[in-house]
């Protein structure tokens, strides 16, 4: 898929793989039925890596990279997380925000030439379930990305064995790249 039409997109479904010793992404489309459309990237993140590297590729064959991100740190406590092109080009960065996270996970979001969006867990009383009681920490939960009241994507893990997201993106200035990077993020990184 060429970058003007992944850039038209409004709704995406990521859906985690788990493998013995990576987690898969899968990216789709989201077809009018809520049904998954054309995959539009893959990712692999290793298990227990020194540093937090993910790479995006356009297809589970790994012949072209779609984007990537890394951690700036090898200890990423506040770090953040350095989002690339398939020409290594910066696109973006995000980070979690640990002392807002403390009760409900927090993130800032940002693309060149706009705002910091920050996203955070919609729900209180989930975050603290999942927090505080081991047992439901497969509990879904809902981020929404934005400046103030206006959001401009959101990111929700819905009900089911398997870790599954639905994208919405509402800025149409927004990177699909990007906001596919976070999502994949979101799930990959965190509980740390």
């Amino acid at each position: 898929m060429d970058f003007a039409t992944l850039q038209s997109q409004r709704r995406l479904l990521v859906r985690q793989k788990i493998t013995m010793m990576v987690n898969r992404y899968v990216v789709h489309l989201e077809q009018p039925d809520g049904s998954e459309g054309p995959m539009v990237a893959f990712a692999e993140q290793k298990r227990m890596a020194f540093k937090e590297q993910v790479t995006l590729y356009t297809d589970d064959s790994r012949q072209y990279v779609l984007a990537g991100f890394k951690a700036r740190k090898v200890i990423d406590l506040g770090s953040g997380y350095d989002v690339v092109d398939h020409s290594g080009q910066p696109i973006g960065f995000f980070k979690k925000d640990f002392a807002a996270s403390l009760l409900r996970s927090t993130w800032h979001f940002q693309q060149p030439g706009m705002p910091t969006f920050t996203g955070q867990e919609r729900s209180l009383l989930v975050s603290l379930l999942r927090r505080f009681a081991d047992s439901l920490s497969w509990l879904p939960y809902h981020f929404d990305f934005g400046v103030g009241a206006q959001i401009a994507f959101s990111v929700d893990r819905k009900w089911g064995l398997r870790d599954r997201y639905a994208v919405e993106i509402h800025d149409p200035r927004l990177d699909r790249r990007l906001i596919i990077a976070m999502a994949v993020a979101l799930d990959a990184l965190q509980s740390r």
